[in-house]
C-alpha cells in the first residue's frame, strides 16, 4: 500500500469487488424478465449462443444497460469518500487524493469552508453536467433515456 501502482490495483479492485453483487443481481433481474419463448423459436430456427445473445439477450436488457450507463455516468463525478480516505497514507497522497478528501481537508481540517463549498458546488454540477449528456445521447441514438 506504499507504492502508487499497488495502491491504484487495490483501489480498483476493492471497488469492483464492492459494486460486483449489485450489478449482478440487477442484470440478473433483466434476464429473467426476457420471454424463453425467444429463446426455443431461435433455437428452433438453428441460432447458436452468440446469435441468441447478439438477437435475444443483447435487446431484451437494452433498457437496462441504458439506465445503469446513465447512472454510472452521473456517478463518475462523485468519487466516494469513505474509500480514498481509509486506504490513504503519506506514501500515496499523490495519487489517493480525491476531491471529497481534498474537501475534507480543506473545509474541516483548514476551516476553509467557503472554499469547501464551492468545490462541492462545482462537483455537484459536473455531475449534473455528465448526467444530462449521457441522457441526451443515449435519447439521440437509442430513444430510451431516464425521462
Amino acid at each position: 500500500m506504499t507504492e502508487p501502482l499497488y495502491w491504484i490495483g487495490t483501489y480498483l479492485g476493492i471497488g469492483i469487488w464492492q459494486s460486483a453483487g449489485w450489478g449482478t443481481i440487477i442484470y440478473l433481474a433483466a434476464l429473467t424478465g426476457i420471454n424463453k419463448d425467444l429463446y426455443e423459436a431461435a433455437e428452433v430456427d438453428g441460432a447458436g449462443r452468440l446469435r441468441k445473445i447478439w438477437h435475444i439477450t443483447l435487446p431484451g436488457m437494452k433498457p437496462t444497460i441504458i439506465i445503469l450507463l446513465i447512472i454510472n455516468i452521473g456517478h463518475m463525478a462523485s468519487i466516494g469518500f469513505d474509500r480514498p480516505y481509509v486506504l490513504s497514507n503519506p506514501h500515496v497522497t499523490d495519487v489517493s487524493e480525491v476531491i471529497s478528501t481534498y474537501v475534507y481537508k480543506i473545509g474541516i481540517q483548514s476551516a476553509r469552508y467557503t472554499i469547501a463549498t464551492a468545490i462541492g458546488l462545482f462537483q455537484a454540477v459536473v455531475g449534473l453536467i455528465f448526467l444530462l449528456s449521457a441522457d441526451y445521447i443515449s435519447r439521440k441514438i437509442n430513444d430510451q433515456g431516464i425521462w
